[in-house]
């Protein structure tokens, strides 16, 4: 039976809701406490390096999950796995809500995360499933509200609760709404997945969590701990290892944990190089404009979060709009424009000043995201689209842990630079001051702490604009890559140019 006839001829509507309202929950915890943090280090009396493994701590045990999730889809139906995992989600995010101790928060959310990291994937395989490639598009950018959207409305959110509540009242929104997410799933949720009676590899179990657990852990904290710590290299260093070793040893095998062979599908090889380089790049405007409105302007989280929030909207209410152009004219036209959207608009914000009014930093953020939301959905579903049905899973997982990866290593990258220039140039900027500062003028002490925060400022502006810079020419690559993308077909072949989305047998050229 081909892959086309394995679809449904009714896509099942109601089912995907309740994976996607379990999908968008699970997320939105990811970056949901990043804004609250500081009011959890006064409630608890931990430090700063404590309470970041909150989000560092989430972050990993995603790094370590998604990759198995593949297994998971495929050995289990998607019902029992979507009951699990958000089984999983709910305990964490009620036992966070009553946490007494910081140690038992953690612990909360380390379990929250062990239900949301299989979220993603199976949502991704589902709909992969359900929709004929021909219809895809539309569902997948519907899809991209939980991708795109989620996270960006963390902090917002967030923001808002901490300024008029406490941080438990976080967890207190998202448990309603699992648990009634859980309850309608074990009443309305059917299995739609195909399952294969695999067994897992313990040794590429442990070669994936030590491989993608040390990249994502290693990258996360370059940015603050500095390259030079061991604990960053180290982790890092066994990554790389682990991770090569994951590789051969899934090439070695007949049953894969995770297939490695899907990179001899071109198109997929180069959706996941395009995603890669465009997730680096998207972290500038999720990490530094924060810094620059925040530290550098003085505006509070609420209001940075506020600034945010049209970008998030944007992307929400184009992804389904994007979806059915994607349908229409193909990844390649999308990836184009949306790519030229976001180096213009990355580039604009590499002239940031002191002088930049609150609505046009506003407005260039919400066109940014538009950019973005033209991009990443379509070129990530004509990528899987090439794959044959048995590799979903593979696909997915591949996905979500490379859109983690890239993001901790983006986040890592742009903020060594921004310190970087930041220091270079403030050692500029002290030099010029002090051969311009008038020796026999009294100068309060008062007035050398302004200088030096003055100068620190504009050293840390000098900093975030290069950052931006090199985020413009990051894009500009992936802008790059985007010409060689092609259309592919119902059947998974790709297309010769000009031809419709329904190709004859002539109108097909193989990888």
């Amino acid at each position: 039976m081909s892959q086309e006839n394995q679809m449904h001829s009714k896509p099942p509507y109601g089912m995907i809701a309740i994976l996607f309202i379990g999908a968008f929950v699970a997320i939105l915890n990811e970056t949901l406490l990043n804004v609250a943090l500081p009011s959890i280090m006064t409630e608890f009396k931990v430090d700063a390096t404590a309470v970041q493994w909150l989000t560092t701590g989430y972050m990993l045990i995603n790094g370590i999950l998604i990759p198995a999730s593949a297994f998971f889809i495929q050995r289990f139906t998607n019902r029992s796995l979507f009951l699990t995992a958000m089984t999983l989600f709910t305990i964490g995010t009620i036992l966070a809500s009553i946490s007494p101790t910081f140690g038992v928060l953690l612990a909360a959310r380390m379990i929250q995360a062990s239900g949301s990291a299989v979220m993603m994937p199976l949502l991704m395989n589902v709909m992969l499933v359900a929709f004929p490639v021909e219809k895809r598009g539309a569902a997948m950018g519907t899809f991209g509200l939980v991708m795109i959207v989620a996270p960006a409305l963390g902090p917002t959110l967030s923001g808002w609760v901490v300024e008029h509540y406490s941080w438990r009242t976080l967890f207190d929104i998202v448990i309603p709404i699992a648990i009634l997410s859980l309850v309608i799933g074990i009443f309305k949720l059917k299995n739609l997945t195909p399952q294969r009676a695999i067994k897992v590899d313990i040794f590429s179990l442990i070669l994936s969590s030590f491989g993608f657990g040390g990249l994502l852990y290693g990258f996360s904290n370059a940015g603050s701990d500095g390259w030079t710590n061991p604990f960053v290299y180290g982790s890092i260093i066994v990554g790389v290892i682990s991770v090569i070793g994951l590789i051969f040893r899934q090439l070695r095998m007949d049953e894969p944990m995770l297939e490695f062979r899907i990179y001899k599908h071109s198109m997929f090889a180069l959706s996941s190089a395009i995603s890669i380089v465009l997730a680096i790049a998207m972290f500038s405007g999720m990490i530094l404009l924060p810094i620059y409105v925040q530290t550098i302007r003085g505006f509070s989280p609420m209001e940075a979060g506020i600034l945010m929030l049209p970008g998030a909207l944007v992307m929400g209410f184009m992804s389904p709009i994007t979806g059915k152009l994607f349908d229409k004219y193909g990844a390649k036209t999308l990836g184009i424009i949306g790519l030229t959207i976001t180096i213009v608009t990355t580039y604009y914000f590499s002239k940031l000043d002191m002088e930049i009014s609150y609505t046009a930093l506003m407005v260039l953020f919400a066109i940014r995201s538009l950019g973005m939301s033209m991009v990443m959905m379509p070129i990530m579903t004509n990528g899987l689209n090439q794959l044959p049905q048995k590799d979903y899973p593979h696909g997915t997982a591949m996905n979500n842990t490379l859109q983690q990866v890239s993001g901790a290593i983006g986040s890592a990258l742009l903020i060594t630079i921004m310190n970087k220039r930041s220091e270079s140039e403030a050692e500029v900027l002290m030099q010029d001051a002090m051969l311009n500062m008038d020796p026999s003028a009294a100068t309060s002490e008062q007035a050398v702490t302004e200088m030096k925060t003055q100068i620190l400022n504009e050293a840390m502006l000098h900093g975030i604009n290069f950052s931006f810079l090199v985020s413009t020419f990051i894009a500009a690559l992936a802008l790059i890559l985007a010409f060689f993308i092609r259309r592919v077909g119902p059947d998974g072949k790709i297309m010769k140019k000009g031809k419709s989305n329904m190709p004859s047998e002539s109108a097909i050229v193989t990888d």
